[in-house]
């Protein structure tokens, strides 16, 4: 393999070499009383994989469980999703246009979900809040759990700067951004543990100044119990080639490109369809474009799918599009759609990103020029026209999915739990 085939595994292998206390995968936790913990996120519950892996990671090794996220029109305040129980506080649409209407709902969803979490931990008594950005600052909903005791991480899914520089067209020299890095700087002082997506922004945030001994690097990593390729008798015989595209619909996505893209490279490829499935705030945009370029018949705008039915959408896919533009928030910011789409056997191009670049390359992948419409039709109609040479690609992407899913990696997160839990969680094992 080359060193672009294994980044991912050895750079977070380092972290996890030498440790002491488990045998045979079993957690560290599994021989202390179970840890109470409760997940914070400004997300959908049901619809962030990354929360689910964790939440349910924990409570399958008989940890107590709860997460505070946002409610989507219809469902309950409060319900179980197996053995994790979760608080739903406000309903949210994802059409956020302008700055001011974004730090609202996020400022409204911080004072309900500080409430919640102080009058949970005086009944629950969390050893561990687990706070996921955006916004950093929500890592401050946990103050009473940690003035009584609990340990904080702050999860950064996406780096809060860069992201809301290239959401609402901001300079990295602006007032705004200086007050976001202030910000992110001591969100990650108050939490007692760090954990960041992907390691240029580990790197990123050793170069703003957090201790690396703070900081862990864990992705988000397929579960191969959901991204999988299809059995033979549930694969489509429709005679279609579906480019697929599922995802948040916003600028740095680059969505608008591929569907140019595939304008131009639509006649060569007579039963070609482009399939967009997703919610955001470039959504309208994206449909007047299909509009304006006679592509109605051919280019498909759905709805978001839930989370346990998308892998099964990928995997009927023939071909899957990671159209990233590399500048700003989008050319360091990962897509797990690469690895979900390797790991369900779907040969997939991707822009050249700097992050993409770093964890992949032409042998697992097909790269095209980020920006680049024309690029990205050729690329297009190379993959239509070769799609029975696609199978060594496929079979080398699996095999790199699996080195990199949630089923090898989970172990990470079980070692960022288990050392920020407080020392009485121990304590009361061993008395108990």
């Amino acid at each position: 393999m080359t060193l672009a085939h294994t980044s991912v595994a050895v750079r977070t292998n380092a972290a996890a070499s030498g440790t002491s206390g488990e045998t045979a995968g079993v957690p560290l936790a599994s021989t202390c009383r179970r840890l109470r913990v409760c997940h914070l996120a400004y997300t959908f519950y049901e619809n962030d994989n990354r929360v689910i892996r964790y939440a349910e990671a924990l409570a399958t090794r008989g940890d107590q469980v709860d997460v505070i996220a946002l409610r989507r029109s219809g469902q309950p305040r409060k319900g179980r999703s197996g053995d994790v129980q979760v608080y739903r506080l406000q309903r949210r649409a994802v059409t956020e246009r302008r700055a001011w209407s974004y730090l609202l709902k996020i400022l409204w969803f911080f004072i309900q979900s500080t409430c919640l979490l102080s009058v949970l931990h005086f009944r629950r008594r969390y050893d561990i809040v687990h706070v996921h950005n955006v916004p950093d600052f929500l890592v401050f909903a946990a103050v009473l759990p940690r003035l009584t005791g609990a340990r904080v991480i702050l999860d950064i899914h996406d780096i809060l700067p860069e992201l809301y520089a290239g959401k609402f067209g901001l300079s990295d020299r602006s007032w705004t951004f200086r007050r976001l890095l202030a910000v992110e700087r001591l969100s990650c002082w108050f939490a007692d543990g760090v954990i960041v997506a992907n390691h240029l922004w580990h790197d990123k945030l050793v170069h703003r100044a957090l201790p690396a001994t703070k900081l862990t690097t864990i992705m988000n990593y397929p579960d191969l119990n959901l991204f999988r390729p299809l059995p033979s008798q549930e694969r489509r015989r429709d005679g279609k080639f579906i480019i697929l595209y599922p995802g948040t619909l916003n600028q740095h996505q680059g969505v608008d490109i591929a569907i140019r893209a595939f304008a131009r490279a639509c006649d060569c490829m007579p039963d070609a369809e482009f399939h967009i499935y997703g919610e955001g705030p470039a959504r309208g945009q994206l449909e007047r474009l299909i509009v304006e370029l006679g592509l109605t018949n051919r280019v498909k705008l759905l709805d978001r799918v839930p989370l346990t039915n998308v892998a099964h959408v990928m995997a009927s896919a023939d071909l899957g599009v990671v159209p990233k533009r590399a500048d700003g928030f989008g050319n360091e910011a990962f897509s797990t759609k690469i690895l979900e789409f390797m790991a369900c056997g779907v040969p997939v191009i991707v822009s050249r990103t700097e992050i993409d670049s770093h964890y992949f390359d032409d042998t697992l992948v097909r790269f095209f020029a980020s920006g680049d419409e024309g690029d990205l039709s050729e690329a297009l109609i190379w993959a239509y026209a070769h799609r029975a040479e696609h199978a060594e690609l496929v079979g080398r992407a699996r095999d790199f999915a699996v080195l990199n899913s949630w089923q090898r990696r989970a172990m990470d997160y079980y070692r960022v739990i288990d050392g920020v839990a407080p020392a009485a969680a121990y304590r009361e094992a061993l008395t108990g």
